[in-house]
This record gives C-alpha cells, structure tokens and sequence, in this order.
C-alpha cells in the first residue's frame, strides 16, 4: 500500500489523477490523506470523483472513500479491462483531466477501447479539448501511442454539457522522446469561440492578437457555435512547429472584457516563444506519466510549475526513475531516468 499525502506540494487534484492512472497500470494499491488540502473547497467534486469512478471501472477496483467531499480514499486496482466506456461528470467540470486519468491505463488494455466523458470541455482549471487533440495526443504519437482525441460537442463553465470522446488502441511499445529544440514552426493561428456571445467579442479578441503578434487572414478565425452550448467564449492560440505543438487558451467571463482575455493568452504565448524552450509548462505536465513509463525521456520547457514538481513526486511513489530539473539561461531542462530495474 503507497501512502500519499494530498496536501504535498501544490497540492491539488493532479496528485489523485496520477496516482490512480499509475495504480492502475503498475497494480499497487494506495491511500491519500488530505485530498486537495491547498485548495478553497478540499476533497472530492465531482470531477474528482468522475475521475475516481472511471478509473475503477476500467480496472474493476476495491475502493473506499469514494464519496464528495472525501477527504481520503483508498484503491485497490484489478487488471485493466479494453471496453466502450461512458462516463457523466454531472457539471461543467473538465472532461479532458478524466480522460487523462484513463487513457493512459487503457493503452495497456488487451484490445481497443473508447472513451465517452460528458462534463466540461473549456474551462479555466484545465486543458481545453483542442490541448488533447494537438498538442497531447501528437506527443503521445512520438512515444509510440494511438489514440484519437474527438469533441463532439463542447462544454462552457458553469454550463458543461460538453462531450469529448477518445479511442485508444492498445500499445506496441513505447518509444523515448527527446524534445529539446521544438524546430521550425509550421503554423500559428488564433481561434475565438463563442456560443450566445455577441460576435463582436471574438473580433476584438482578435483583432487584440493581430496586433500583438503580428498575425492575420487565415490566422484569425472564428467560430460561433450553437447557442444551445452556451454561454461561453475560449480564445486559443496553437503554435505548430516541426517536432511539437503547442495550445493556448484564455476565458472570456462576465464583466471581463475581451481585450484582456487576448493579452492572458498572447502572455502566455510570448512567454513561450521568447523561452525557446520546446514545450509550456502545462504540456510539461502531461509528458512526465508517459515518459516515465517508456523508462525515459526529456525535453526543455519554458517554466517548472509547482505542479509539474509535486506530478515528478507522485510518480516517483510508482515507478522506478528519478525526475531531474535543471535551469538554463532561458529554459530548463526535465530529465526521466529509469533506476536498474525494468519498468513494465
């Protein structure tokens, strides 16, 4: 039994998240105290208890504690069974963080699955659904993964009523990435989403992008979306280049105007770009589960978040490697390094 305390380091749902995907595919149970001790409302929502839920279903779990609100739980995985899964959040919370709870677990299914979550698809406390899609599910595709990212309808805060979808198949072998230099880039476009939001919100939004970043034609585009999905507004900003791509997202709010949402993303870009670094701090999350799972692994990124340390520390509960930081002149570097034992 791997005992985990929640309130370690940042502190927040990450740390549920990647226990249980790791629990799974490596068959150690574990309990964690102190479910999102640094956050406002501690223990489980209902994303967290989504996410909890889905995962004992796809590896048929004994689990305690699984209730909202729980302060602890404790899991007991069985073996990880292929299937059609569908799974309901009940909220707008984020359908992307529960698939990136299972997706990993079900590439060691013995057949092909799919993976239906409805929750929220665009919302501030997580990847939106176009992060899976581009910059996520290419990474995977390195490291020798396949799994298809599709959103069939998407989810706004508070609304949700959102739907992404996944199909994985099951994995040949992982394969170590190496992103250092993240290449030419190949593209660069901004997308405004509104759902029964005014237009000319997503035109000044980029309108606001064009300026900063010198864009235009193609690389401004607009997508209105049913009202029926709203209300909501996303602007995304994807950078594409020869060995990674990257996404984006600022969140248009009540009495928050659409200037500001556009410097919150071209801010976050920037920051990117003049890094140099291969991969965002966000994108750098998600890497370290399969990276250490392939037995190694790295690349440069433009920050080392809290959370991105407190994920290395969970991980390295499970698995046999050690997760090193190192910081340059303008980027960092992770390394995965296994220990002298086979990971399988």
């Amino acid at each position: 039994m791997i005992e985990i305390d929640g309130s370690q380091g940042e502190g927040g749902g990450q740390v549920l998240r990647t226990a249980l995907t790791l629990s799974m595919i490596t068959g150690q149970p574990f309990r964690v105290a102190n479910i999102r001790a640094r956050r406002p409302k501690p223990g489980l929502m209902r994303q967290h208890l989504a996410s909890v839920k889905a995962a004992a279903e796809v590896c048929g779990a004994r689990v305690k504690g699984a209730e909202l609100g729980s302060c602890e739980l404790e899991f007991h995985p069985g073996a990880i069974k292929a299937g059609e899964y569908d799974f309901q959040i009940g909220t707008a919370g984020s359908s992307t963080l529960v698939l990136q709870t299972v997706v990993p677990a079900l590439l060691y299914a013995p057949a092909p699955s799919t993976v239906r979550v409805s929750g929220g698809t665009h919302n501030s406390k997580a990847p939106p659904a176009e992060f899976l899609q581009r910059a996520y599910g290419r990474a995977l595709a390195s490291m020798g993964a396949q799994v298809a990212f599709e959103m069939e309808r998407a989810g706004f805060y508070p609304a949700g009523g959102g739907i992404m979808r996944a199909a994985v198949q099951p994995l040949q072998g992982w394969c170590q990435l190496a992103l250092v230099e993240r290449g030419e880039r190949r593209a660069a476009y901004a997308e405004s989403l509104v759902a029964a939001v005014p237009a000319g919100v997503a035109k000044r939004e980029l309108d606001c992008v064009a300026s900063a970043m010198g864009w235009s034609g193609e690389q401004l585009r607009f997508h209105a979306l049913p009202d029926s999905w709203g209300p909501g507004n996303a602007l995304l900003l994807t950078l594409e280049h020869e060995h990674v791509t990257e996404v984006f997202v600022a969140f248009g709010e009540k009495a928050r105007r659409a200037e500001e949402v556009a410097r919150d993303a071209v801010a976050q870009a920037r920051r990117y770009i003049a890094s140099g670094a291969a991969v965002s701090e966000h994108l750098a999350d998600q890497l370290l589960v399969p990276m250490a799972l392939a037995g190694g692994g790295s690349f440069t990124l433009d920050v080392v978040s809290q959370h991105t340390r407190t994920n290395a520390e969970v991980i390295g509960r499970f698995l046999p490697v050690a997760i090193t930081f190192s910081q340059g002149a303008h980027a960092s570097t992770c390394e995965v390094r296994a220990h002298d034992c086979e990971i399988r």
